[in-house]
């Protein structure tokens, strides 16, 4: 047996080595016209790849340098895989794909695609090995030849709007391992697939049968066609009554249940119960014990209606215990970590405490399930303080120089005083909390690694683990490697949101014909000698002007495309608490000087000087 399935896999080895080495052109130049291709087909209003997909280098290899593309070797023009995964591109599928003949991994989750699955798609891509199609716009029947790509592992088309019934012919993919189509409209029985597989179908009201799903309910027989039909006719008064009835409860209970699943669509938190009784394990002495129970109760069965907020690394459930405690309960997003690591993590960042950090109180396992308990802020973050939905903003000056002023106190102190230092890797004006008093709260910290913890510093940012559109550090499409520089980068568009109030991927105030992002608006006002355009008029002309340029002047140097050219943390902390010198917004200095930062008894001077450059 183990010899037979070892002769199978070196002739399909050997095939596919054959059709390499045949007529047929594979790589160098027919791989270029394929990214080329791609690129004329989609839109890209982020920019993503028209800056790194640049065709003018003739160097061997130089495509494989491109932003999302991996090639077999990298000195050599031919496409191992392509990650294009949430860089907002729209269009319908790349069809000149099929230029990528070597291609063996497809990824275009998280963009914007739209139209329908092209029927010949196993013709496309026919050594595709992965194809995650996820979270886009594709509409119409999952195609058959899907089933032909026989060497598939991994099969992701979730949160799209697929209709019609899964083909059955995908039972008989032998190497398939995770087969994922939740949150779509699809119809009918379900593929029977081997024992193993791990099978995602949430959210499908019309699907049934195969390995986990109930069974689909028998068609009707002739007789017993007759025979309800007789029925029908002798009894339509009793048969409407009853249909009325059953309607009803019918409804009831149709939106009762929508009412109570969670956004994901699954029933995550009901496979819950029979595990209540498992500890809730505190960092805090002062927080009573807990248990899981305590939780479910506390966020209505982790209603949706308790969601207050949804992010890269997971959901954040409203929790009222029965005491009127009110705390934040975050549901992460599945982790590769053991559980025996995972406790690790966990005991590393309950020690990580600061007065601008969001405080972990707890932990939670169970199943697969990861619950991180933490103290509730009743001002929500600071970007829907910012972007309220009615489109105004009710933060003053000096409460957005104070949140400015603590946030960068936070962030400053992992980078530099926290032991192990934490690289955020995630910051935007979402993951800044405020509690009652305004006072800004860092919060996800440390869970970038968590959720990857392969490498500390490495990761793929095409994958989007490197932040939000708009707060990215324009060298890591280059370098994939998240460094505090590029913290400083994210942070600097959070301070440009502040002092503009405009949003990092959407400039309302721009003319209609400017498709950038807040920080190249930000450019294009700075060489125009325009930057004072750019202030938020509701901030204007109430003495404090100085005060603005200063903080925008700020901004500007920490979004400095060259990473060595932006400040470090620490100076950004020293040059924001100089700028609200007189509020008496901080307390004592928690932050060590850290020892490669020269001398900053000079920074008044530098900011003065920033003001006299405008």
């Amino acid at each position: 047996m183990v010899l037979h399935s070892w002769i199978s896999s070196s002739h399909i080895l050997v095939n596919f080595l054959l059709l390499l080495g045949c007529g047929i052109t594979y790589g160098t130049d027919t791989d270029i016209f394929c990214l080329k291709s791609i690129k004329e087909s989609l839109e890209d209003p982020y920019n993503y790849l028209k800056f790194s997909w640049d065709f003018n280098n003739k160097t061997e290899g130089y495509i494989c340098r491109f932003n999302g593309v991996e090639c077999w070797h990298p000195d050599e023009n031919r496409v191992l895989n392509l990650k294009l995964s949430n860089m907002g591109l729209k269009g319908q599928f790349p069809r000149g794909i099929q230029n990528c003949s070597s291609l063996t991994g497809l990824d275009l989750s998280i963009n914007k695609l739209s139209g329908t699955i092209p029927g010949d798609i196993s013709t496309l891509i026919p050594f595709a090995t992965s194809i995650d199609l996820s979270t886009n716009e594709f509409s119409g029947a999952i195609p058959v030849s899907l089933a032909n790509c026989t060497f598939l592992n991994t099969l992701k088309l979730d949160q799209n709007r697929l209709t019609g019934q899964i083909p059955p012919q995908f039972g008989v993919l032998s190497r398939i391992k995770v087969f994922s189509v939740s949150n779509n409209l699809l119809t009918g029985q379900v593929p029977i697939f081997r024992d193993g597989v791990e099978l995602h179908y949430a959210n499908n009201q019309g699907l049934c049968g195969g390995n986990t799903l109930a069974p689909c309910q028998a068609t009707p027989s002739k007789s017993n066609m007759a025979v309800i039909a007789g029925a029908a006719a002798g009894g339509v008064t009793l048969a409407a009554l009853g249909l009325g009835i059953g309607m009803f409860f019918f409804v009831r209970r149709v939106s009762f249940k929508k009412k109570e699943e969670d956004p994901e669509g699954n029933k995550w938190a009901r496979s819950l119960k029979g595990t209540k009784r498992i500890k809730v394990s505190m960092f805090e002495k002062s927080i009573s014990k807990m248990k899981l129970s305590d939780l479910m109760k506390a966020t209505n069965n982790f209603s949706n209606t308790n969601i207050i907020g949804t992010g890269r690394t997971g959901t954040v459930y409203k929790a009222v215990l029965d005491d009127g405690t009110t705390l934040m309960v975050k549901r992460l997003q599945e982790s590769q970590y053991t559980e025996k690591e995972f406790m690790s993590e966990m005991g590393t960042l309950g020690t990580v405490k600061h007065r601008n950090l969001v405080p972990l109180l707890g932990f939670c396992m169970t199943k697969r399930e990861r619950l991180l308990v933490y103290k509730n802020m009743p001002n929500g973050n600071l970007h829907d303080q910012l972007h309220p939905a009615d489109g105004v903003s009710t933060l003053d000056w000096t409460t957005r120089l104070k949140i400015a002023i603590g946030a960068a106190k936070g962030l400053a102190w992992l980078h530099h005083s926290c032991n192990p230092r934490i690289i955020h890797r995630n910051i935007s004006s979402k993951c800044i909390l405020l509690d009652a008093d305004f006072e800004p709260k860092i919060s996800d910290f440390g869970l970038a690694r968590l959720m990857n913890p392969i490498d500390t510093h490495l990761s793929t940012f095409v994958n989007g683990e490197f932040g939000d559109l708009g707060y990215v550090a324009p060298e890591y499409t280059r370098t994939l490697v998240a460094t505090p520089k590029g913290d400083i980068y994210s942070f600097g568009t959070v301070l440009l949101e502040l002092v503009t109030g405009e949003r990092p991927t959407n400039v309302s105030k721009a003319p209609e014909t400017f498709k950038g992002n807040l920080v190249e608006w930000i450019t294009e006002l700075t060489s125009n000698a325009k930057l004072h355009d750019a202030i938020d008029e509701s901030l204007v002309r109430k003495d404090v002007d100085s005060e603005l340029f200063q903080f925008l002047k700020v901004a500007c140097n920490c979004v400095s495309p060259t990473p060595k050219e932006r400040p470090t943390m620490f100076e950004v902390y020293q040059l924001l608490r100089a700028i609200g010198g007189r509020y008496n917004f901080t307390t004592e200095d928690d932050i060590l000087v850290p020892t490669d930062i020269g001398n900053t008894d000079n920074m008044q001077e530098l900011i003065v000087a920033q003001e006299g450059s405008y």
